[in-house]
């Protein structure tokens, strides 16, 4: 069959996922590596190895003997989990949310936003007729494929220590027209704080400034907040834009409990805001999916807002800054200026060696000879060329395992 007829030209110049295809390197080198005792510790995924709070999977046992529990549920989601989602943002952010209208349920954060880019884009292939959407850069790595694959323009916004990690996004709306696309084209602006992969965390002045911007040249803007719950010091504890007053008129915001709760595998988020803009993704969103599987809906809504559930995101957050701890004393062993280190997420974001000139030429390196596996800076976009990112999210002996290969096989900045 003739592939390149069948689907187009976007799809097909889609690559495997980063962290998939570094999977795989590390399945073909591991019985090579294992028998050079250097078996692979994985940095790589950014995902919870804990297991999720205990009364979570108690009470999803309960459930499941539920009648009626296992029928389809609805794309919008049950009542009893967007007001649960509601009471959430309300307890940790102080925002007034209508579960009926501002709510929308999600199969996991990133399928609510690859479908938002999906129904806000026209596929088109003249370069300065495509719909533009601003991203960060770098950035979560899907943005740039679900752009890509929707056939339109991500333009990045470069996030550096020289700007503070805060675009200007003027200057940069400016250069998009400058360029030679069209105003009415520009659809969209995604920020994402605390951000992956970098972990920095922004000021709601900042973000201030975002939604004016936004609301000046209506455009919608898109917060990715996925890692709001991870945190270890209170003068950066996340915000949701909703705490700006005007962000719902045209913001929307993306949440998961992947990370705060450890339950990657069981895909449940859920995305709020500007009601319109909820009420026409949601009507997309019911031809595509029946909705999340009760008894996890009913579950997660009773953790939301639980003593149990706050307390387990305590103690997650405290081991999360121990990891770090370990990590950031390693690398400062092995040479790198590890003063300034964000105190959100379970990342770091470092410079590669200043022998080398390639991202991926290091982490190749370093998978090769110390079986650790890294995430070159590129794979979230330009801007993350000259470093890479890795993921404390394994255990402490693993982590000082890794700092003791890297000592040993002559990794230093």
């Amino acid at each position: 069959m003739n592939i390149e007829k069948l689907f187009n030209k976007d799809v097909m110049s889609l690559d495997t996922y980063i962290m998939f295809r570094l999977k795989e390197e590390t399945a073909r080198l591991k019985d090579e590596l294992t028998a050079r005792n250097r078996a692979p510790i994985a940095l790589s995924m950014g995902a919870p190895t804990a297991n999720p709070p205990k009364v979570l999977i108690d009470r999803l046992k309960e459930i499941l003997d539920e009648d009626n529990i296992h029928t389809y549920s609805t794309p919008k989601g049950e009542l009893y989990f967007r007001k649960a989602a509601a009471q959430r943002m309300k307890n940790r952010f102080g925002v007034d949310l209508d579960p009926e209208t501002e709510i929308f349920s999600l199969v996991g954060s990133k399928e609510g936003i690859a479908n938002l880019v999906r129904f806000i884009t026209t596929q088109k292939n003249e370069e300065l007729e495509k719909d533009v959407i601003m991203i960060p850069d770098p950035c979560y790595a899907s943005y740039l494929q679900f752009i890509q694959c929707s056939g339109a323009k991500a333009y990045p916004m470069p996030l550096t220590a020289e700007n503070d990690y805060k675009p200007d996004v003027e200057k940069i709306y400016n250069q998009i027209i400058e360029e030679g696309y069209k105003p009415e084209n520009i659809k969209a602006l995604f920020i994402n704080y605390p951000n992956n992969p970098m972990g920095i965390s922004t000021t709601k002045e900042y973000v201030k400034s975002v939604v004016d911007f936004c609301k000046k040249y209506d455009i919608l803007l898109v917060s990715d907040a996925a890692y709001c719950d991870l945190y270890f010091a209170e003068d950066e504890k996340p915000f949701s834009i909703f705490e700006i007053e005007g962000a719902k008129d045209i913001g929307i915001e993306f949440f998961s409990l992947s990370k705060p709760y450890a339950v990657t595998g069981w895909r449940l988020g859920w995305v709020c805001g500007n009601k319109e803009v909820i009420q026409r993704l949601g009507k997309g969103k019911s031809t595509i999916d029946n909705g999340i599987f009760k008894a996890l809906q009913k579950a997660c809504a009773e953790i939301l807002n639980s003593e149990e559930g706050d307390k387990y995101i305590e103690e997650g957050n405290k081991g999360y800054a121990r990891k770090q701890a370990i990590m950031v004393k390693g690398f400062k062993e092995l040479g790198w200026n590890m003063d300034k280190v964000p105190h959100t997420t379970f990342y770091l974001w470092l410079p590669i060696p200043r022998k080398y000139t390639s991202a991926f030429d290091f982490c190749q390196d370093v998978l090769r000879k110390s079986g650790i596996v890294l995430v070159p800076g590129n794979a979230f976009g330009e801007c993350g060329e000259g470093f890479f990112r890795l993921s404390y999210v394994c255990s402490d002996e693993q982590l000082q395992e890794v700092i003791d290969r890297l000592k040993a096989d002559g990794f230093t900045y």
